[in-house]
């Protein structure tokens, strides 16, 4: 039996600087925390909902997840609806980490 299959629980570890998260990593058994998992409950313990000002929004077309930023030309006409899977970013980072990709508008 393999080490890692001995202890089913989860572990994280965070890599910091001085005021700035360099990398997240979570290991653990089969179906563990991911580091996106991590980051999000990061972002959603840490944070105020008032920051969270980037879009994630789900193409109807395509399913694809796009994040929108609020300089971007196509952020005021994007609609949030959590009821299909569509959710608030706080940072870049977090959107990219959780598998989003940034709207090309």
């Amino acid at each position: 039996m393999r080490p890692g299959y001995r202890n089913p629980q989860k572990k994280s570890v965070l890599f910091r600087a001085p005021g700035l998260l360099i990398g997240a990593l979570a290991f653990g058994a089969a179906g563990g925390w991911t580091a996106s998992d991590l980051l999000a409950s990061l972002s959603s313990s840490g944070g105020s909902e008032l920051s969270c000002r980037i879009k994630g929004n789900i193409s109807i077309d395509t399913g694809e997840r796009i994040f929108h930023v609020p300089e971007q030309k196509c952020y005021a006409q994007t609609r949030i609806s959590p009821q299909y899977g569509e959710r608030w970013f706080c940072s870049e980072l977090e959107a990219w980490a959780t598998g989003w990709r940034k709207s090309k508008a």
